[in-house]
């Protein structure tokens, strides 16, 4: 699978698309979210047939981070079935992430 882009109008749909989707709260300034990019990537070639990962720029795209309280980027979101599950704020290397992903694949 292949990242996918968010935007405000269609983060709902995609929550309710998929079941586990892992979104990515960024800016283009931001260099931990620059330095995470990569480990996402990598997270998308190893489990990307069971999730979905979306990334969202904080700056065109304000109204969701302001929905669910995004103080702080990168902060990465894990729903499973629409719901909320897990909450990343900052850089985390690629074996953290999927410790924290991988329980509540099916």
């Amino acid at each position: 699978m292949a990242i996918v882009k968010v935007e405000d109008q269609t983060f709902k749909a995609t929550l309710e698309q998929d079941e586990v989707v892992l979104v990515d709260f960024w800016a283009p300034w931001c260099g931990p979210c620059k330095m995470i990019a990569p480990v996402l990537e990598e997270l998308d070639r190893e489990l990307g047939g069971k999730l979905t990962i979306a990334k969202m720029n904080v700056d065109d795209n304000p109204a969701t981070p302001g929905e669910f309280g995004i103080m702080s980027i990168p902060t990465l979101k894990l729903f499973k079935n629409g719901s909320e599950v897990a909450s990343i704020v900052g850089f985390r290397p690629l074996n953290d992430l999927k410790e924290i992903v991988q329980p509540h694949l099916n």
